[in-house]
């Protein structure tokens, strides 16, 4: 591996604003209620740039790339998914959820139906969610260090870990929320630069890559003799006659192999493959092979459509239920705010996934080894020294490089502080110590996870997490907010059943993973099942336990969905939360709009 300076530099810099922000904003961060919901006081705009920052994830600068390079039009809906979902939170969440005055998930759950025990049930739904959430971020760091420098993959991992608890232990959501908005335009234009130099170099190209031309109906080709070494194991689909050198693990010598054009090739990891020019390109076994099937949406058959349409079920209701993201929303000075706020993220995360869908297209042209080595998260970093080898392309590396930092970063950095909210308040009493013992504490499971765990493609890891956060939390903030029949039972039936079954079919899906893929798409995309049957469940135990209803039912929701002006929105215990002063210097943040 070649060491790349700029990549060095763009690191560097990334962690040097990342220390600078949070150190600066965590000056003024004195009581639990400025690092749990930093006083209420952060502006729509800079609160959306935030979000957007968070949730722009490894799945989002790597990942979506990386899926249109090998599913093609299919992969389209990842971002479609992502973006919409803010419609949904939008529409039904936002303002209310604000209105009721919580500073966590749990704590909305408890202030709505009145239940101590559904308030730790979704704790730890909260917590799992998090970890899940985190492992890919960290799993991206190291394959993002990896590819560019001479070091093994864990310790891009956790040198991202060690640098959001530094910035979380100092200041919380009060520290992260500042870093968090500049992330994501530094994302934004590290993105959006490569992408216009690198179009401009195919474009006075002849719109066509060295692999060939999408337009072409047949599968790229290498365009020179090329040397692919693999770093995991891959179950290869071969699409015509193939003649190879193969060289084994362990082994100094090559052979000559010829692999049947049909044929499915197990390829150990360390193994090392050369291939002659004008080679076609064999592919992972789940990748698109043929340009004109990548070029067509809908895949094959029924369980590629109903895996399309779990995927953007999960994708639609799950944002409403990730808790980095609800977080957020409490930071908002009244609900008005915060629906203003969702409305400016569609827009931030519009702008954004122009770029990746783009660079993804132009990997396939350019990079097509990686369908080879089953790599594919890689193509942003690989495509600029690919279309302009030399400094130029060193520099966008860099520039890339310091985008995906970003992107793990601020997204770490947002689950870090959701969960050791959450941990803090229901398991600790709530002081700021206890935030950062939480923060400490629950480093240490993702991290060696992250470790322990085989990589896969970051966008279907990161999907899972969707999909869990849609079959638990989605029913329970829709029925809360707009069902006043909903029980504390029904809720706990409907998170448990939901969230059981996307656990269950995970540990399917991995154990499938390690032992051939023998698993169905349900495994892969469970959320066609499991979110109608969570509101389902929900709906019918809570008709069967009226007298799980709380009391007070009829002023919680006036709360709810009175119009800000009238004045029925009150914060939740502020007092129970590190200093009681705060409760003074909490109403002195001017808003702006």
């Amino acid at each position: 591996m070649e060491l790349n300076l700029w990549a060095i530099a763009g690191i560097v810099l990334v962690a040097a604003m990342t220390f600078y922000l949070g150190h600066r904003s965590s000056r003024f961060a004195s009581s639990t209620h400025d690092f749990l919901v930093a006083r209420r006081t952060v502006r729509s705009r800079r609160n959306a740039a935030a979000i957007s920052g968070e949730y722009l994830s490894a799945a989002s600068f790597l990942g979506v790339a990386g899926i249109v390079l090998k599913d093609g039009a299919d992969g389209l809906w990842y971002p479609i998914g992502f973006t919409a979902g803010y419609l949904a939170l939008m529409l039904f969440v936002a303002a209310p959820l604000r209105r009721s005055g919580a500073y966590t998930l749990p704590d909305f759950l408890e202030a709505r139906l009145g239940s101590v025990v559904l308030r730790r049930c979704a704790t730890v739904f909260v917590v799992v969610i998090g970890i899940l959430y985190l492992v890919p971020q960290l799993q991206g760091a190291g394959l993002a260090l990896g590819t560019v420098l001479p070091v093994p993959w864990w310790v891009g991992a956790l040198t991202v870990m060690v640098l959001v608890l530094v910035n979380v232990l100092a200041g919380g959501m009060r520290a992260v929320t500042v870093v968090q908005a500049f992330q994501y335009w530094l994302k934004l234009f590290a993105l959006a630069v490569p992408a216009f130099v690198l179009c401009a170099v195919f474009v006075a190209g002849g719109h066509s890559g060295p692999a060939g031309s999408l337009g072409s109906p047949a599968p790229p080709t290498f365009a020179a003799d090329t040397t692919v070494k693999i770093e995991t194991d891959v179950r290869l689909r071969v699409n015509t006659v193939t003649p190879v050198q193969v060289r084994l693990p362990g082994q100094t010598d090559e052979r000559m192999v010829v692999w049947a054009k049909g044929a499915t090739e197990q390829v150990a990891k360390g193994s090392q493959l050369r291939f002659a020019a004008g080679t076609p390109v064999p592919t992972v076994s789940d990748a698109v092979a043929s340009n004109a099937d990548w070029l067509r949406p809908g895949g094959d058959g029924v369980s590629d459509l109903l895996q399309t349409y779990s995927l953007l079920l999960a994708t639609f209701l799950g944002t409403m239920g990730l808790p980095h993201v609800l977080v957020r929303f409490y930071t908002n000075p009244d609900g008005k705010a915060a629906r203003r706020t969702a409305v400016h993220v569609l827009l931030l995360l519009g702008l954004f996934y122009l770029f990746p869908t783009l660079l993804g297209a132009m990997s396939r042209m350019y990079v097509p080894q990686l369908l080879v080595t089953g790599q594919t998260d890689a193509a942003v970093l690989r495509l600029p020294n690919a279309v302009v080898p030399g400094f130029t392309g060193d520099l966008l590396t860099g520039v890339v490089m310091a985008g995906a930092f970003a992107a793990f970063i601020s997204t770490s950095s947002g689950l870090l502080v959701s969960i050791a909210g959450v941990v803090s308040t229901d398991l600790f009493k709530g002081r700021v110590r206890d935030f950062r013992w939480a923060a400490a504490l629950v480093s240490v499971a993702p991290a060696g996870l992250a470790l322990m765990m085989r990589s896969t493609d970051l966008s279907l890891s990161v999907g899972m997490s969707f999909a869990l956060a849609a079959s638990t939390f989605s029913p329970l903030l829709v029925l809360g907010i707009w069902w006043r029949k909903l029980t504390w039972p029904g809720a706990m039936a409907g998170m448990i059943v939901g969230g059981g079954l996307v656990l269950g079919l995970l540990v399917v899906n991995t154990v499938s993973r390690y032992t051939g893929g023998w698993a169905p798409w349900l495994a892969n995309q469970p959320a066609l099942v499991t979110v109608p049957l969570a509101f389902a469940v929900t709906i019918i135990v809570s008709l069967a336990t009226r007298s799980g209803r709380p009391a007070d039912v009829n002023a919680v929701m006036l709360r709810l969905h009175a119009p800000d002006p009238l004045g029925f929105m009150r914060d939740r215990a502020v007092a129970r939360f590190g200093q009681v002063e705060s409760r003074h210097r909490a109403g002195r943040g001017r808003h702006r709009k």
